[in-house]
């Protein structure tokens, strides 16, 4: 084996300028044939340190030479103890081939973040996570992203195999997806999970596995979110069918927030190297858009280093309210869309022309057992179960989250003379003129109802009876209140504090605005 050492960051480096903050350090050459064993195979393997403070981007060069048809990459680094409340060591690892790493993606070959140890690519197949394709000659790049670096600094090494020859590895497969119309029940309300993983990413759950639990969750259509890669996107179609639409799309993990682009053309890649204060998540804002996708912030107080949404909701066109099991931090997401709400009335947004109001989503973030698949899950108003139907309806705030398919929720308001009007939509009434809400309920025993408004919570109803079952009534004017939207909540445990989420809806309008 032949080895090749970086002692240090700083050894024979050279700095890359830009978005993606990055350092590229000296190359890992292949040039010579000597040293291929009896497989054909030639292998080097790097190592270094990486001090705190390290650009979020790190690439180590490999020439790879003519003839080769597999190159696999493995690494390890040490995982020091440190003091509590002191950030210990993590290092995520991808690739781009001779393309070349700038923004945007070009040379993208695979991203697995800390999920795996080791990764291949070939012509034919590739690891999950990464994006099988010929392996031509040229400078690739292992890429590494320093998450946390402990104070001592992370010390890695990188093997780098490439097998050269010919054979099947050579012929690339081309790429089938799923149909992005399913049988659906016309206009109806349809069900869905539109962020979760699988092996794709760091997930445990296989295709067919998140396929099964959420027909057994009673979904209509989930979204493929994997960190970083579109890699799934090609092997989802075996486990797609009449009865589940699969829509196709990305979590793009920054260092400043996470984004589900949802529902993006096959094979659509966006890239995450970037941070709030190098101003290009519009860029790719704008991408995401361009490939028939939605912008969606997921949650945007989630506690997780680099998980909280520093990007502003300028370019979102849902944002994730509530993600898996209710938290805290979902009651503060929930607290703030409700202050947006209020901010979009004040301005003169709510009435869905431009941008507008900004509608709420839920999921699961599914990642492994115990996580439950559709828990919760957005239920969507659409004319038929088909990607562009369904992100109509999202987009247009005709939805509600629940915590499974037990619970169902019709949201109306009514008044002046016989004008109805449901979640998403505007009862244009006089500013006077009484207005009766009204919450039918299904599946939610012993769980209160609460009417929220512009002024903050001014209906609770009595616990729901064991049935689950119940239709509650409020009279109000779009004077008195801007918009109403409904909440079902749970029995508290304690004190004055509501209790979590069983369901909630975005908003129905009041008034001629």
């Amino acid at each position: 084996m032949c080895e090749d050492d970086h002692a240090g960051i700083g050894r024979r480096a050279v700095f890359v300028t830009g978005a993606a903050a990055a350092l590229t350090l000296g190359s890992v050459s292949f040039a010579s044939a000597a040293g291929r064993n009896s497989r054909n195979q030639q292998t080097r393997t790097v190592r270094g340190t990486l001090p705190p403070g390290s650009p979020d981007f790190v690439y180590v060069p490999v020439e790879v030479p003519t003839g080769v048809r597999e190159i696999k990459v493995a690494y390890t680094y040490d995982r020091p103890t440190v003091p509590a409340g002191t950030q210990g060591n993590a290092l995520d690892i991808g690739l781009f081939d001779e393309r070349g790493t700038d923004l945007g993606g070009r040379g993208f070959r695979g991203w697995s973040g800390g999920a795996r140890t080791e990764f291949f690519v070939r012509a034919d197949e590739a690891t999950p996570g990464y994006i099988p394709g010929p392996v031509r000659a040229g400078v690739w790049n292992v890429a590494l992203g320093p998450y946390t670096v402990a104070p001592r600094g992370l010390s890695y090494e990188i093997t780098i195999t490439l097998t050269y020859g010919d054979g099947d590895g050579d012929k690339a497969v081309r790429p089938v997806y799923p149909p992005e119309r399913a049988k659906g029940r016309g206009r109806a309300w349809y069900r869905g999970d539109c962020h979760l993983h699988s092996v794709y990413s760091d997930g445990r759950y296989t295709l067919a596995e998140i396929a099964a639990l959420a027909r057994a969750a009673g979904l209509d259509f989930i979204n493929s979110s994997e960190h970083n890669t579109h890699s799934a996107h090609a092997h989802w179609a075996e486990v797609a069918g009449d009865d589940l639409l699969i829509l196709l799309g990305e979590e793009v993990t920054t260092r400043n927030g996470h984004v589900v682009a949802l529902g993006t053309d096959p094979g659509t890649f966006v890239d995450w190297r970037y941070r709030a204060r190098d101003n290009r998540f519009g860029r790719f804002a704008r991408q995401i858009r361009r490939a028939g996708g939605l912008v969606v912030p997921a949650h945007p107080h989630a506690t997780c280093i680099g998980c909280n949404w520093k990007f502003g909701f300028g370019e979102a066109d849902a944002v994730e309210v509530w993600n898996g099991a209710y938290t805290p931090d979902d009651e503060v997401a929930l607290a703030d869309w409700d202050g947006m709400l209020v901010a979009a009335v004040r301005d003169g947004r709510d009435g869905r022309d431009g941008r507008g109001w900004l509608p709420a989503m839920g999921s699961s973030d599914s990642h492994r057992a115990p996580d439950v698949i559709g828990r919760p899950q957005t239920v969507v108003l659409a004319d038929d179960l088909t990607r562009e139907a369904i992100q109509e309806g999202i987009r247009a705030g005709r939805s509600y989250v629940a915590e499974s398919a037990k619970v169902s929720l019709a949201l109306t308001a009514s008044g002046g003379r016989g004008e109805h009007a449901g979640i998403g939509e505007r009862l244009r009434v006089d500013a006077d003129s009484p207005v009766t809400v009204r919450l039918e309920v299904s599946g939610a025993p012993r769980c209160t109802v609460r009417f929220v408004t512009d002024q903050g919570v001014l209906f609770t109803g009595p616990p729901l009876p064991v049935s689950g079952s119940g239709v509650v009534e409020w009279r109000t004017t779009a004077s008195y209140a801007a918009y109403v939207r409904a909440e079902l909540r749970h029995e508290a445990a304690a004190g004055p504090l509501p209790g979590a989420l069983a369901a909630f809806t975005n908003p129905v309008f009041l008034g001629r605005r």
